[in-house]
């Protein structure tokens, strides 16, 4: 096949990495609005540099990734429908609902695959996890944890382009709460604090932000996130139920340390960041995506999926804004 991938920055060059390798991808053309640095992905994978995203279509690809800005999504997901191109997309699909929807009805009309990049879903831990809900192995679930902490904060000139810490990084959380318990969150309370960089309250965001989530049978969640986790990258999830309760991410680099005296001390080598981390997941999607495209398999998590995640984020952020319960319901009216 040959491959199309717009976007080589720090997820596009590692995508470029994985794709180049990849034994169904014969050839790859790699496009930026940074011509150099396309050009410089290129060389190092072996593939070849389109001049702009516009050369991706007119010189023809089996498929497409999407790597780019967050606002260049929507368009490229759309002129991708139309042309036939099965997509693999970074979230999100765009800034919004109405964005969303709109390309999400481009793909509908054109009948063609759009996969969405929830890395997690991939992850060993979370597949488990899943694995383990569903059977029952934990009984009646009751109470899930779900944590997501950077190291640093992003640049400065990123945050009024990132939608904010709910859409932009909690939107994981959202989107993983789903996949592992298998239900829906119907009413949110959230709140958040800008006491961190100035740069946040510049942008009118926050660097950390707390949720609290009820699902539809009852079980009650709580997500948080920081921008400012000086530690290290740390993603988690615990999930407690009636007859036993387990964790995702607690291994020999997760960044924390007991201050009990048998307990486990500081990882010598804590996660950096989210490619690290997730590097084994990252790769299994593309694999996942390539393998629909040749019809060797189902889509793990279409254009529906993210929109229920993007909802989800739209009603804490309501919430926050408001100091109120918000039903995901008004998000749907709205």
């Amino acid at each position: 096949m040959r491959i199309g991938l717009i976007g080589t920055g720090r997820i596009g060059t590692f995508h470029a990495n994985v794709l180049s390798r990849h034994r169904e991808v014969g050839s790859l053309v790699v496009a930026d609005a940074d011509p150099v640095r396309a050009a410089v992905v290129a060389d190092r994978t072996g593939s070849t540099a389109a001049p702009s995203a516009r050369e991706i279509f007119t010189w023809g690809v089996d498929a497409l990734v999407i790597a780019s800005a967050t606002a260049s999504h929507a368009e490229l997901i759309a002129r991708a429908a139309r042309m036939g191109l099965p997509t693999f997309c970074e979230k999100p699909i765009a800034a919004d609902i109405p964005g969303t929807l709109a390309a999400l009805s481009e793909v509908e009309a054109a009948g063609t695959q759009l996969q969405l990049g929830f890395m997690r879903r991939f992850d060993a831990g979370y597949r488990t996890a899943r694995e383990l809900v569903r059977s029952g192995r934990l009984g009646r679930l009751h109470t899930v944890r779900a944590m997501t902490s950077d190291p640093a904060p992003p640049p400065a000139d990123y945050l009024p382009l990132s939608g904010g810490l709910y859409r932009d990084c909690l939107v994981h959380d959202f989107d993983i709460l789903r996949w592992v318990t298998g239900r829906e969150v119907v009413e949110v309370y959230a709140t958040g604090s800008d006491a961190g960089p100035a740069m946040f309250r510049a942008a009118g965001d926050v660097d950390t932000a707390a949720a609290v989530l009820t699902l539809n049978d009852g079980t009650l969640a709580t997500a948080t996130a920081t921008r400012c986790n000086g530690a290290g990258y740390d993603v988690r999830m615990e999930l407690a139920g009636e007859l036993d309760q387990v964790t995702v991410g607690l291994d020999d680099r997760t960044p924390i340390s007991s201050t009990e005296p048998r307990g486990p001390r500081a990882a010598d080598k804590p996660w950096p960041g989210f490619l690290e981390r997730f590097a084994p997941a990252y790769e299994a999607e593309l694999d996942a995506f390539l393998r629909m495209v040749v019809g060797r398999g189902e889509n793990p998590c279409d254009g529906r999926e993210a929109l229920a995640a993007l909802r989800i984020a739209e009603a804490c952020e309501l919430s926050r804004r408001e100091h109120r319960p918000v039903e995901i319901e008004e998000i749907r009216t709205r």
